[in-house]
């Protein structure tokens, strides 16, 4: 009398990785995302190696998590697989107070993301 199996929301060819608590804005880190999305994921990986930005590694380290994925959960060919996916979430806030003149407070807000990247197997053409 268990609950019946979650049919599976991915396809066959895909994986899926994702970092739930990334101390970052989404904003910044929408521009990772986008900049990553619908490439191949040798050229991904060496972009986000590069990349000046602090978040890079954490995004670099959600991507080859789904590579790992997609060769150990699914048996897919890591050299045929590309970024179809990557998209950002928005998750808690925290807020903090910042002392201002006359008595008054200024407000500080700590935002937090969620990064999701599904990479996809690309079909050879035969």
């Amino acid at each position: 009398m268990g609950k019946k199996a979650t049919p599976r929301s991915l396809a066959e060819n895909e994986a899926l990785a994702m970092a739930k608590m990334l101390r970052v804005s989404p904003i910044k880190l929408n521009v990772l995302a986008s900049s990553i999305r619908g490439k191949k994921v040798e050229q991904a990986l060496s972009e986000l190696t590069f990349s000046k930005r602090r978040i890079a590694q954490d995004v670099k380290k959600v991507l080859q998590s789904a590579v790992a994925n997609a060769e150990n959960n699914h048996q897919l060919d890591v050299d045929q697989l590309f970024v179809a996916e990557a998209y950002v979430g928005k998750t808690m806030v925290m807020k903090r107070f910042r002392a201002r003149a006359r008595g008054r407070a200024g407000r500080i807000l700590k935002p937090f993301s969620r990064l999701t990247i599904v990479v996809r197997e690309r079909e050879e053409a035969a």
